[in-house]
C-alpha cells in the first residue's frame, strides 16, 4: 500500500473510532464534539457552584475556631474537599468577614493537601507574613511552597498531617504577631 493511502486509512480508523466513542456519524462528529464541550462547561461551573455552596455551609464551623492576639484573628481550620482554587476564594471570603486577620486552611482531596495563607494589612503591619508561615508549616504535611506577605500557598502529600499542621499554624501565626 502507497505511504499516502495508509496515511489516509489510519485518518479514516481514527474518525470512526472518534465517531463511536461520541455516539455520532462521522458527518456530525464536530457539531457533537462542540456539543458535549458546552454540556462539559455547564457541568464544571455548576459542579464549582456546588463546591462553594457547600465550603459556605461549613463557614459556621470554621468560624469557630478563630483566636485574637494583639486585635488579630487568627484562623487555621480544616475546610474539606476544596481544590486550590475553591481554597483560594474560601480564604477571600474569609478574609472579608474577619478582616484584621491571619487565615490558614488546608483542605485534602484526592490524596493531596492543598495549604492556604492570607494575611491582612493590619495583621503584616503586626509582623505577618503568609509567604513564611506556609513555608514554615507546609512540611509537615509533606509539601513545600510561599508567597507573598498577604496571600500564600502550598501542597502537600501528607493527608494524615493535616491536623498537626493546623495547629503548627496557629502557633506560627501567634508566634509571628508577638
Amino acid at each position: 500500500m502507497l505511504p499516502m493511502i495508509a496515511y489516509y486509512k489510519t485518518v479514516e480508523e481514527e474518525l470512526f473510532a472518534a465517531s463511536r466513542a461520541a455516539k455520532a456519524e462521522p458527518a456530525n462528529l464536530a457539531a457533537k464534539i462542540e456539543s458535549l464541550a458546552s454540556e462539559l462547561k455547564a457541568a464544571l461551573a455548576e459542579n464549582e457552584k456546588l463546591k462553594a455552596k457547600l465550603a459556605d455551609a461549613s463557614l459556621a464551623d470554621v468560624l469557630g475556631n478563630v483566636k485574637e492576639v494583639d486585635g488579630i484573628k487568627i484562623l487555621a481550620a480544616n475546610v474539606p474537599n476544596l481544590d486550590m482554587n475553591g481554597l483560594r476564594n474560601f480564604c477571600d471570603r474569609m478574609k472579608d468577614r474577619l478582616t484584621d486577620c491571619v487565615i490558614v486552611l488546608a483542605s485534602v482531596i484526592d490524596g493531596k493537601v492543598n495549604l492556604v495563607a492570607a494575611a491582612s494589612e493590619s495583621a503584616i503591619a503586626k509582623g505577618a507574613h503568609a509567604g513564611n508561615l506556609i513555608k514554615e508549616i507546609a512540611p509537615v504535611v509533606g509539601g513545600g511552597g510561599g508567597g507573598r506577605p498577604n496571600m500564600a500557598q502550598a501542597g502537600g502529600k501528607n493527608p494524615e498531617g493535616v491536623a498537626a499542621c493546623i495547629e503548627a499554624a496557629e502557633n506560627a501565626a501567634k508566634a509571628q504577631l508577638s
